[in-house]
């Protein structure tokens, strides 16, 4: 992140809804990704569902816990269409994914992880594939159980290096550009359209 950006951070209430949204979710709000987490103060979740509701991005909570709220934004037409690949589709029922139906495949994510925040163990890593991760590199991260990864950015990334240093990068331009206009008075209700 660039300093002047970092600069405006600071000058910046690091609560507001808005900061937030931009920080977590720029890549999905800029068409970059298909789907983000987004995490914040369970008292946000009627207006994060107020700023969604005349957007193209849907939304399923994950979890509430400990004060917190847990969303799964996403793109739903490109999400779906990811889930429709063999390799994600392979990997998914090789994880325990017997029912590919969207839906299904949503519910069973949110158990597993409604689990795993309960007892601390077990870590959902096909959280990757529904945060639209390229699959080859959900799988690279089980198989080498997070190491021997050939760079780090948004994700461990285990194929096609170059490529997702360059989408990194992007990602990180839409969020400076976000946060940017969210300091200038604009709303993450005109970005989230």
């Amino acid at each position: 992140m660039s300093r002047e950006v970092l600069s405006m951070i600071q000058k910046m209430d690091l609560n507001d809804l808005d900061l937030q949204m931009a920080m977590q979710c720029a890549p999905l709000f800029a068409g970059l990704k298909v789907s983000n987490l987004l995490i914040v103060d369970t008292e946000n979740r009627s207006r994060v569902l107020q700023i969604l509701k005349n957007s193209q991005i849907a939304h399923i909570t994950l979890s509430e816990f400990e004060g917190r709220v847990t969303m799964l934004l996403y793109r739903n037409e490109e999400l779906r269409g990811y889930f429709e690949d063999q390799r994600v589709k392979n990997l998914l029922q090789f994880l325990g994914y017997e029912n590919t139906s969207f839906w299904q495949l949503l519910m069973k994510f949110r158990e597993r992880f409604q689990f795993y925040q309960r007892e601390s163990q077990d870590f959902p890593h096909e959280m990757g594939l529904f945060l639209g991760y390229p699959v080859e590199d959900v799988a690279g991260f089980i198989k080498n159980e997070g190491k021997k990864s050939l760079c780090t950015g948004y994700w461990k990334v285990y194929r096609n290096p170059k490529e997702k240093v360059t989408l990194f990068e992007q990602f990180e331009q839409a969020r400076e550009r976000m946060i940017q206009y969210i300091y200038g008075g604009g709303s993450i209700c005109q970005i989230a359209l």
